[in-house]
C-alpha cells in the first residue's frame, strides 16, 4: 500500500500523438518509456524515485496491453541484473531505484552489464539524492559512470528534456552498444510541466517473443579471454560511437548571448542546474525569466562522456568560463582544463575556486558564485544595486565580493525588508518590532518516529532494559528505525546499509561479554538482511540479538508492500511470515512479539540476554505502519460515522492532578503528541505532561508509565460516535454516580473550609 495512489492520473498515459499533457515528472518519465518501446522495466523503491515504481505499478493494465513486462524487484541488484535481456536480444529495458546507495547495491550486475555491454538498449534511472534533503551520504553518480564507462545524462529540469532524454538515452545506448544512466534529481522527479505526447509504441521484440527464440553470444559474457576485448571496444569503439552520436543529434545545447551580452565569458554546466543558474542570473541582472542569458552557456545534459571538441570550441577565444558543476571531487572541471591545455586554449577557467567546493548547488551559492565570477572578469556587466558600494555609498567595481557574499545578519536583513516595504531609510525606529534570532526562538526538533509509530515502543522497551543492565553495543539500519540514534532514545552506534545491520556486529561475535543488539526492518530485511545478516549470523554460530522491525511495509520507501505484508496485493505473493524464513536458514531461537506491550518487549529482550541457549537471538516484533495503518482506516471510518453506524475510538490524556511534572514519560516516548502545558496547579511550578489532538490512541504513553512504574497520571477514554442506547443508558448512569460523588467531596470541602 503505497503512500500516493496514482490509478487515476495513469490513463493519461494513452494519450497519444500531438496531445498536451501536464505532469508531474515520473509521470513524463513513464510515458517517455511507452513511447520508446521498452519491452521489460522493473526497479527498487527509494527516494526521490519512489512514486515512479507505484506509477508504474498502478499502471499494470497499459504495461500489459503493450505487452511490457514490470517488476518491482527485491534489490537494485536484482533490478541491475533485469538488464540481462538486453544483451542477447534487442530489447529495450529500464530500471530505477535511488542513488549512489542503489547504484552500489546494483554494481556488481552493472559492472558486468557495462563490459559485455548490451544490443538493445539499457537504461538505468537514477534518482540523484544529493544535497541537504538527502537522507544519504553525499555522493554523486558521475564517478561510477567514467568508472564503468557508461554514459551519464543530466537533461535540464523541464519535461520536454526530461521525457526527450528517456527516448535519446535508448537511442545512444543502442548506437554505442552501452548502457545508459539517466540521473534525475529530487526536484525533476517532481516538477510539473507540460510536453507533447507522442503514441506508445509496442516493442518490436517482446520478451515472449525472445523467450521463443533463445540467442547465445559467448562474447558478450564476462569470462577470459572476452574481457580484455571488452575493455579495447570500450576505448576504441564505443566511447567514440557514442560521442558521434552525442553531437550528431546535438544532446548539448549552446545558448548564445542576448543582444548586447558578453561573448567573452562562457559558463559550461551540468544540464540539471539549468534552471537555478538561470534563476541566479536573473536576479544579478543577467538573464531574463525565459532563460536569455548575457552570458554564454554550454549545457551538457549528457555529462559523461566529455565530447572534447564542443567544450574546446566553446571556450576558444573566451577570456574565461565558469564551470558549474554540484559536488565534489570536480571530475569536469579537471577533465576541462586537461582539454584546454592540450589544445593549447589559454582561457582562463574558474570553478571550485569561486563555487562551494561541496554541498547542492541551490540559489543562493549559485548566486554568489556567479556574482564572484562576474566582479573578477566583467565587473560593469553587473548593475549598480548589486555591486559593493564605498563608505560614499557609491558603486565601487574594483571589489570582487559583494555585501551579498559576506557573511549574512538576518536582523540587518530583516530590517531592510522593512524599510523598503515602508519606503523609509534604513535606520532603526520606534515602531520595529525587535527581532530574535531562530536559535533562541525555536528549539531544534531531531527527525523522529511519526505519531503512533509501532517502532517507537520497541525503543522505549530497549531503553528500559538499559537502565537496569547498562548500556549495549547496538548496530543499526536503514529504516525509520534508524530514529532511535537520535533522542530521546540515543541508541544506535553504527549504521552500514540496507539490510545489513546484523552484518554490520558480527564483528562482536564474543563469548563472556554483555551480547550485542543488531537492527533491521522488515525491507532491509527481504532486500538483503536474510543472507547478509541472518544466514551468515547462523552459519557463524553468532551468539547476539537480532531484531526485526516488522511493519507490514518498506515503509521509509513509502509503504510498498513486501514479501510479509498482512494484505492481499494484485500481481504480488505477499502473507509470507518472515518467523519462517528465518527459521528456514536454521535460526532457533526466534520469539515474535507485539511492539505495543512494551513490558513483553522488555521481557523477550531481557530473556536473550540472558538465556544460555547458543546461536542468534532472534526478535521479531510486529504491528502495522501507523501511516499506512491511518490511509487504510481513516476512510473506513469517516465512511462508518456518515453512514450513522457506532464507531469507538480510543484516546488518551493525562490527569494534571497525578502529574509529577519530571517528563520521565516523554523521556522514554518522544511521541510528537505527548508534550507539556502549564500547570494548573498555582501550588506547582512544573509544567504538566498533555497529550494534544494528533494522539491517535497507540497507548504507548500509558504502557511505558505501567512498564517503567512512572506516576499514574495517564488515563484512556473512548469516544464513541453514533452511541447506541445502550451506550446512552450507561454514559447516563456513569454521569449520576460521578455526580453523586463530586458533590459528596464538594460537601466534605464546604464542611472543613475556613
Amino acid at each position: 500500500m503505497a503512500e500516493r495512489s496514482f490509478k487515476k492520473e495513469v490513463q493519461i498515459l494513452r494519450k497519444g500523438a500531438g496531445e498536451e499533457l501536464h505532469v508531474e515528472g515520473i509521470l513524463g518519465v513513464t510515458k517517455a518509456l511507452l513511447q520508446s518501446g521498452v519491452a521489460y522495466v522493473g526497479g527498487y523503491q527509494g527516494s526521490p524515485i519512489s512514486h515512479l515504481m507505484d506509477v508504474l505499478n498502478d499502471a499494470q493494465e497499459i504495461l500489459e496491453e503493450l505487452d511490457v513486462h514490470f517488476e518491482s524487484n527485491a534489490s537494485e541488484a536484482t533490478a541491475a541484473a533485469m538488464l540481462a535481456a538486453s544483451v542477447n536480444y534487442p530489447l529495450r529495458g529500464a530500471v530505477a531505484w535511488k542513488s549512489t546507495v542503489g547504484t552500489n547495491v546494483a554494481s556488481d550486475a552493472l559492472a558486468n552489464l557495462a563490459s559485455g555491454g548490451v544490443k538493445g538498449g539499457a537504461l538505468i534511472v537514477v534518482g540523484e539524492d544529493y544535497g541537504e534533503g538527502s537522507s544519504i551520504m553525499q555522493e554523486r553518480s558521475h564517478a561510477f559512470a567514467m568508472k564503468s564507462q557508461m554514459w551519464l545524462l543530466d537533461p535540464r529540469p523541464n519535461l520536454t528534456s526530461i521525457t526527450d532524454s528517456v527516448e535519446w538515452g535508448f537511442q545512444l545506448s543502442e548506437a554505442s552498444s552501452t548502457p545508459v544512466m539517466l540521473e534525475l534529481r529530487i526536484r525533476a522527479c517532481h516538477v510539473h510541466g507540460s510536453f507533447t505526447a507522442k503514441d506508445n509504441i509496442r516493442p518490436p521484440l517482446t520478451v515472449k517473443e525472445a523467450m521463443e527464440n533463445p540467442v547465445r553470444d559467448t562474447s558478450r559474457i564476462v569470462l577470459p579471454p572476452s574481457v580484455f576485448l571488452h575493455e579495447k571496444e570500450k576505448v576504441e569503439d564505443r566511447l567514440p560511437a557514442a560521442i558521434d552520436f552525442i553531437k550528431a543529434n546535438k544532446l548539448n545545447e549552446f545558448f548564445e548571448p542576448r543582444n548586447g551580452g558578453n561573448e567573452k565569458l562562457g559558463i559550461i554546466l551540468q544540464g540539471g542546474l539549468y534552471n537555478t543558474l538561470i534563476r541566479a542570473l536573473n536576479i544579478l541582472g543577467l538573464a531574463d525569466a525565459f532563460g536569455n542569458s548575457d552570458i554564454p552557456l554550454y549545457c551538457m545534459n549528457v555529462t559523461y562522456p566529455y565530447v572534447d571538441d564542443e567544450i574546446i570550441e566553446f571556450c576558444r577565444g573566451k577570456d574565461a568560463v565558469l564551470v558549474v558543476e554540484e559536488g565534489q571531487p570536480d571530475y569536469i572541471e579537471q577533465a576541462i582544463n586537461k582539454m584546454l591545455r592540450n589544445a593549447d586554449v589559454a582561457t582562463r577557467l574558474h570553478g571550485k575556486g569561486m563555487l562551494p567546493v561541496y554541498g547542492e548547488y541551490q540559489g543562493q551559492p549559485l548566486k554568489e558564485g556567479v556574482e564572484k565570477f562576474i566582479q573578477a572578469e566583467a565587473p560593469q556587466m553587473l548593475k549598480a544595486e548589486v555591486m559593493p558600494a564605498n563608505d560614499a555609498g557609491v558603486a565601487d567595481d574594483s571589489a570582487n565580493v559583494s555585501p551579498i557574499v559576506q557573511s549574512f545578519d538576518p536582523k540587518a536583513a530583516a530590517q531592510d525588508v522593512i524599510s523598503k516595504a515602508t519606503a523609509q531609510p534604513i535606520a532603526k525606529a520606534d515602531n520595529l518590532i525587535p527581532l530574535t534570532d531562530l536559535d533562541e526562538l525555536v528549539p531544534p526538533r531531531p527527525a523522529g518516529f511519526c505519531v503512533g509509530c509501532p517502532e517507537r515502543p520497541i525503543f522505549s522497551a530497549i531503553k528500559q532494559l538499559q537502565f537496569e543492565k547498562g548500556e549495549f553495543h547496538v548496530s543499526a539500519d536503514i529504516g525509520c528505525h534508524l530514529f532511535s540514534i537520535l533522542p530521546p532514545f540515543n541508541l544506535g552506534n553504527t549504521t552500514m546499509g540496507y539490510g545489513l545491520g546484523g552484518a554490520a556486529g558480527s564483528a562482536f561475535n564474543v563469548d563472556g561479554v554483555r551480547r550485542t543488539i543488531n537492527v533491521m526492518g522488515d525491507g532491509g530485511f527481504w532486500h538483503n538482511g536474510l543472507t547478509s545478516s541472518i544466514g551468515s549470523a547462523v552459519f557463524n554460530e553468532n551468539d547476539n540479538v537480532f531484531l526485526i522491525v516488522d511493519n507490514n511495509y518498506s515503509a521509509a520507501t513509502g509503504g510498498q508492500d513486501v514479501l510479509s505484508s498482512k494484505f492481499y496485493v494484485d500481481h504480488r505473493s505477499t502473507q509470507n511470515p518472515i518467523k519462517k524464513a528465518v527459521q528456514g536458514v536454521g535460526a532457533k531461537w526466534v520469539r515474535v512479539v507485539d511492539t505495543y506491550d512494551v513490558e513483553t518487549v522488555k521481557a523477550t529482550f531481557k530473556e536473550a540476554m540472558e538465556t544460555p541457549i547458543k546461536g542468534p537471538k532472534i526478535i521479531i516484533a510486529q504491528n502495522e505502519c501507523m501511516l499506512n495503518k491511518q490511509r487504510r482506516v481513516k476512510p473506513q471510518v469517516r465512511a462508518a460515522m456518515k453512514d450513522g453506524k457506532r464507531v469507538v475510538r480510543e484516546r488518551f490524556f493525562v490527569d494534571d492532578e497525578t502529574c509529577t511534572g519530571d517528563h520521565a514519560c516523554i523521556r522514554l516516548s518522544g511521541c510528537p503528541s505527548l508534550t507539556v502545558k502549564e500547570n494548573p496547579n498555582p501550588l506547582k511550578s512544573d509544567p504538566v505532561a498533555y497529550v494534544d489532538n494528533d494522539c491517535l490512541g497507540c497507548g504507548l504513553c500509558g504502557a511505558n508509565a505501567h512498564s517503567a512504574v512512572l506516576c499514574p497520571s495517564f488515563v484512556r477514554a473512548e469516544v464513541i460516535s453514533n452511541p447506541s442506547k445502550m451506550d446512552s443508558f450507561l454514559h447516563g448512569i456513569r454521569q449520576k454516580v460521578i455526580g453523586f460523588l463530586q458533590a459528596k467531596l464538594q460537601a466534605k470541602i464546604d464542611k472543613h473550609a475556613f
